[in-house]
């Protein structure tokens, strides 16, 4: 499966575009992120075009649908597909493939999966309410 257009919108509305690279909001550092959350070679003082930030994007969204691709053993909704890849995205592939949602969706609980997501709403130990509110949109679209 592939990101959805509505699903790539949705990613964009959590990862602001930013092209001067920016400290991690947890760490005050490491990953140094740029474009639409684009982690990836990102050091301090880098600097790149919109078009730079889109085919980030359409490269990092890739990595992620091979992710939930390769980790997800179920058919899934296009939406289900979309709140996964936008999870993924944001706490990294093996920590999405190792994960008890992954678990729980695998072994035909969908709901028990959708109530995962929340509990992925730390950074660098302490709550971020970026996340919090993240956590809850994504588990919406992964319901709908």
């Amino acid at each position: 499966m592939k990101t959805s257009v509505k699903g790539r919108e949705f990613i964009k509305g959590f990862e602001q575009l930013r092209l001067k690279a920016y400290p991690d909001p947890g760490t005050g550092g490491k990953p140094w992120t740029i474009g639409w959350g684009h982690t990836k070679g990102v050091k301090q003082g880098d600097r790149i075009t919109q078009e730079q930030a889109e085919q980030f994007l359409s490269d990092d969204l890739a990595v992620f649908e091979l992710t939930v691709n390769s980790a997800i053993k179920r058919p899934m909704t296009q939406n289900q597909f979309d709140a996964m890849v936008s999870l993924a995205f944001n706490i990294g592939g093996s920590a999405f493939a190792g994960s008890t949602l992954v678990k729980k969706f695998n072994a035909g609980d969908a709901k028990g999966a959708a109530d995962e997501f929340p509990k992925w709403k730390n950074s660098g130990g302490k709550v971020m309410p970026g996340l919090v509110k993240r956590r809850a949109a994504e588990r919406e679209v992964f319901l709908s």
